[in-house]
This record gives structure tokens, sequence and C-alpha cells, in this order.
């Protein structure tokens, strides 16, 4: 493992994104707890498309047209979905239904649809893994093994600081009604944003 794929793994982790927008969304909702399972749940999001890489189903998403547009638009729909959701409430800011206590499988599997339905990120991992592996490497699947579960855990460690760093200002957040209402519509636009760009997005 090399320090240029530790540091590219960086850059791309810590660029915003769904994954980001959620993650914050809930530890604004129900703090540091919430912040983790949502981090966990988009790092489980990223299980598949690695594993598409490396069976080589990424390819088929590359290739036909099809398939990676039924899965694009999957993913836009719930984007939208997540967007009328954050913008509907009107008391505790709320991405993805009502969040309660005790309910952190919800958020896990919130995050994990995010990720999951996104067809780029198999492409993604695709085009990206392969580049830190030497064509004369002789255990090829064991390093893909290597670099993926170093970038979950990365993400995983990413996604937790922005969740922690967001949990830290939440009491001074959730008392303000006239915040709460702008973080509404900024996680709203957020998300409708990121599905625009899924939208136009192109194998």
């Amino acid at each position: 493992m090399t320090w240029s794929f530790l540091l590219t793994s960086l850059i791309v982790v810590a660029s915003p994104g769904t994954g980001v927008l959620y993650t914050l969304a809930a530890a604004l909702t129900r703090g540091s707890r919430a912040s983790v399972a949502a981090a966990f749940g988009c790092t489980l999001g990223i299980v598949p498309h690695m594993a598409a890489a490396m069976l080589g189903l990424a390819a088929v998403l590359h290739t036909s047209a099809l398939a990676f547009t039924a899965l694009k638009w999957c993913g836009v729909a719930y984007l939208l979905y997540m967007s009328w959701q954050a913008l509907r409430e009107t008391g505790a800011l709320a991405v993805g239904g009502a969040i309660r206590e005790g309910s952190s499988s919800r958020v896990i599997v919130t995050g994990f649809l995010i990720n999951i339905l996104n067809p780029k990120l198999s492409i993604f991992f695709l085009a990206f893994l392969p580049q830190f592996i030497a064509a004369d490497d002789a255990h090829v699947l064991a390093r893909m093994l290597e670099l993926s579960g170093a970038f979950m855990a990365m993400t995983f460690a990413v996604f937790v600081l922005y969740g922690f760093c967001a949990a830290a200002v939440r009491e001074r957040v959730i008392s303000r009604p006239a915040v709460m209402a702008w973080l509404r519509r900024s996680f709203a636009a957020g998300f409708a944003a990121l599905g625009a760009k899924l939208a136009l997005s192109e194998r």
C-alpha cells in the first residue's frame, strides 16, 4: 500500500458528497451516535461496488446502457425522496424519515441505500483500484481486498469525524428554529442537487 493511494483515497473520501451530507444530517438530528450509524451505513454501501469491481460486474454497468440507467434513476429517485423528507419536516430535522431513539438500524439502512444506488461508484472503483496494483502482482485479488479494506476504513473514520464535528454544535443549532429551517432547506437543496448531478451523469 503506497502513500499515493492513501492520499488519493483521503481526497476522494473527504470530498463532500451524498454520504457526507447524510452523516452531517444524522449528526445534527440525533447526535454523535446517529452519525456513527450513518457513517457505518454509508461505508457498507461501498462493499457491493467494490465487489462488483473485483468481479468485473462494473464493466457490465459501463457497457450496458440499460443496466446503468436503471440503477442511476433508482438513485436519483431516492435522493429526491431524501430531499422531500428533509424539506417537509417542520420540527427537528430528520432526514430519511423519523429517526427515533434506538433506531440506529434505520439510519444504517438509509446510508447503505444512498451509496448502493449510485452506479458511478462501481465504475469509479473499477478504474481506481487497478492503478495501485502492479501488473506483475501474483496476488491481485488479495491486493484489491487490502486496498478496499483501507479505503473503507478511511471512509468510516472521515465520516465519523465529520459527524462528531457536526454533533459538537448540535445543541446550538437545534435550539434556534430559524437555523433549523435554514438547515432543512440546505439539506433538501443538497440532496436535490446531488440527484440532479447523478441524473445528468453519463457512463
